[in-house]
């Protein structure tokens, strides 16, 4: 793994194992996640050579990057799309929380925001258009409209499930899509090539 030129997180939230089927592969020799530095594993990442946000702003909060997540999802047989789904948390939450309950109850969180994660995931492409774009320039082009258009419904479909865990938990977060590292099938999206790759 590339750890010079990449960056690494701090704070992570909770051991989240996948935003949909696929597991944000880890560096054996890093430590637990409750108190790690996370490294970008994701190989799509790296080869852009782009970083996504170390933060983003909601509701006047600066939310810091706390966890990255491989997910995938078939719209069809021969549709789908996979890559790396961004998740921010307010720092002063994760310590009010973490004070007030304790950390072990960032376990349930992992698995309430994996689940609307998944089910924001499936709402979104299904609702892409992934058919081939006859209007588009070029490849790079025809990418660029899929990855808004699937961003753009992804962020609909997330937002009232975020809302609700926010207020429930009373912890802010975000999640997002990280635009260059979607890829998407048009031509045969198999399941099983989503699913996690064991050991």
């Amino acid at each position: 793994m590339k750890t010079s030129r990449h960056i690494l997180f701090s704070m992570a939230l909770m051991a989240l194992t996948a935003c949909s089927t696929q597991e944000v592969k880890q560096d054996s020799k890093t430590a637990p996640a409750t108190d790690i530095l996370t490294a970008i594993s994701n190989e799509s990442m790296q080869d852009s050579g782009q970083n996504p946000p170390m933060t983003v702003i909601k509701d006047d909060k600066n939310l810091n990057l706390v966890r990255i997540m491989d997910g995938g999802a078939c719209k069809n047989d021969f549709q789908g799309t996979k890559g790396v789904f961004l998740v921010y948390a307010y720092p002063n939450d994760i310590e009010r929380i973490k004070r007030d309950k304790g950390p072990k109850i960032f376990a349930e969180f992992e698995d309430e925001i994996q689940h609307l994660s998944t089910d924001a995931l499936q709402d979104a492409i299904n609702a892409t258009n992934l058919a081939e774009d006859p209007f588009s320039l070029g490849a790079d082009e025809a990418q660029e409209k899929l990855s808004k258009q699937f961003s753009t419904h992804f962020r609909s479909s997330i937002a009232k499930p975020i809302a609700t865990f926010q207020q429930k938990t009373t912890l802010t977060i975000d999640i997002m899509p990280f635009l260059p590292s979607l890829f998407f099938y048009q031509q045969g999206c198999d399941a099983k090539r989503l699913e996690p790759e064991t050991e």
